[in-house]
């Protein structure tokens, strides 16, 4: 570039002495901001204006519910009762699903490992709410203490998340975790088979 041209090129403004260049921006660049800003109409109108089912939140309850169900076609519907809480308190395979629901939903009131932040600890031997093993399913599912503990039943996708993750939470008994003092009564141990 020459010095006529460099010359031809600066603006006529001048900041503390410094002039600068006439140099816009290139066509594409404007004509791919516009669009953008054009996009952004329906993106927002379609993703945000609160359409049930079209958030990313959604979708992927809606992917996990599938892949549960496709899972549980393995096991059928399961019964919240002694003999069905017991198989699967013991069942590694299994229980993972009722752990993952558990870190999911129930960690913030009773801790990561079940010792008890703001709801009751689940590693020790006192209940408040629980007399056998079939009551954890009950108050997973209808909740408790007027509302402290929520019912979490028409929450999940499938009925079967509610007694896998009870039995996970009653695997949860005996471990002792240090956290919130025993509330509740001692209770009989749970059977074993």
């Amino acid at each position: 570039m020459s010095l006529e041209q460099i010359n031809e090129s600066l603006t006529d403004h001048s900041y503390d002495g410094i002039q600068e260049y006439d140099n816009p921006l290139p066509g594409w660049w404007k004509w791919l901001f516009g669009l953008t800003a054009l996009f952004f109409i329906p993106y927002w109108v379609w993703f945000h204006l609160g359409t049930p089912g079209r958030s990313i939140q959604d979708q992927h309850d809606a992917q996990a519910a599938r892949t549960f169900e496709l899972r549980f076609s393995e096991i059928g519907v399961l019964e919240p009762d002694q003999a069905t809480m017991v198989k699967y308190m013991n069942d590694p395979k299994w229980l993972t699903v009722g752990q993952a629901t558990y870190k999911t939903n129930c960690a913030t009131c009773h801790g990561q490992n079940g010792e008890g932040v703001v709801g009751p600890n689940l590693t020790d031997e006192h209940y408040k709410n629980v007399l056998k093993i079939e009551d954890v399913a009950k108050v997973i599912s209808n909740g408790a203490g007027n509302g402290a503990m929520p019912a979490w039943g028409h929450r999940f996708s499938h009925p079967n998340v509610t007694v896998l993750t009870a039995a996970y939470v009653a695997s949860l008994r005996g471990k002792n975790e240090t956290g919130k003092p025993p509330e509740g009564n001692v209770i009989p141990p749970w059977p074993t088979e």
